[in-house]
């Protein structure tokens, strides 16, 4: 599904699940690295492809005809709109992951991501409010502006330290969830029924729980806790359904919203990562708080 008009050349808003994938599987290989000893350089490759993706995506998109016009249109599309959210969201992640070599730029860069986010997320809510739509253009990713992208702030935030504003921004990411989810099973359960090129965007549904554990871990600096095993009891519930999804999966067409479900795989890994990790007495280390490698301490620290 695209936003392009005939005869232009314009990338559709979800093709930045390419980079909010890719940059789910580079914070799975970190955490793997830091607690499983897996090769910490794939991770550090992920994150560059990452950051690459986000950012040739970001050009093209700007690049294509129409102007701030064209934008904003994007912005109000009913169904592709709410992926703008990944912009920032995106951003927010590289940030954080460049925190432990460029501490400053991180730090900068991580706050200005959260005002977009926010400032998105505000008025993504203001239009649902205000703009009734048809059912059938709502879909999984209209957990992205308020859920997703509140979530993945609290996580960086809490890496770069600021742990009383990533928890304050976990709870917001919660009190979403609870009105979107309820919102979506009415969509999802009295029809119509989703349309194969947003099908995918169904896995969306289940990933809150694994990116509100991830933030936790990032806040709590990897100790486990009662909301850890609150969080990994709603993460299993909402994956389960899916295992008698895969026969529909794998009967859909190929389409960018299959990103949507790469991400969601990916934070539930790195999340099932660290609680497995930490109940066979695996390592425990608060600089793996977050999605970012560690270096070794030096000798003045050992």
């Amino acid at each position: 599904m695209t936003t392009a008009e005939p005869g232009t050349r314009r990338l559709p808003l979800n093709f930045f699940g390419i980079a909010f994938g890719t940059a789910g599987l580079a914070g799975t290989w970190t955490t793997a690295g830091q607690l499983l000893d897996a090769p910490v350089a794939v991770g550090e490759a992920l994150w560059a492809v990452a950051g690459l993706a986000w950012g040739f995506i970001t050009i093209e998109y700007l690049r294509r005809p129409g102007g701030l016009r064209a934008v904003a249109r994007d912005l109000h599309h009913p169904v592709l709109g709410p992926f703008a959210a990944l912009v920032p969201a995106v951003g927010s992640l590289l940030s954080a992951h460049l925190f432990q070599w460029y501490p400053v730029a991180s730090t900068i860069a991580v706050w200005t991501m959260l005002v977009l986010s926010a400032t998105h997320g505000a008025w993504f809510v203001s239009s649902v409010l205000s703009q009734p739509r048809d059912t059938t253009a709502i879909h999984g990713g209209y957990l992205l502006p308020t859920v997703a992208a509140t979530l993945v702030a609290s996580q960086s935030l809490a890496t770069i330290g600021q742990r009383d504003v990533a928890i304050g921004l976990l709870a917001v990411g919660i009190m979403f969830w609870m009105l979107l989810a309820s919102l979506l099973v009415v969509r999802y359960s009295t029809g119509p029924a989703v349309p194969p090129a947003l099908f995918p965007t169904v896995a969306i549904f289940a990933a809150p729980p694994a990116v509100a554990g991830n933030a936790w871990w990032a806040i709590s600096e990897g100790r486990y806790s009662i909301v850890d095993t609150v969080f990994a009891a709603l993460m299993i519930a909402l994956l389960v359904p899916h295992l008698f999804l895969l026969p529909v999966y794998t009967r859909t067409p190929f389409v960018i919203g299959f990103w949507a479900t790469t991400f969601t795989v990916a934070a539930s890994a790195t999340y099932a990562i660290r609680l497995l990790t930490t109940a066979t007495g695996g390592p425990s280390d608060p600089r793996s708080r977050g999605w970012r490698c560690w270096s070794p301490p030096s000798s003045s620290e050992a």
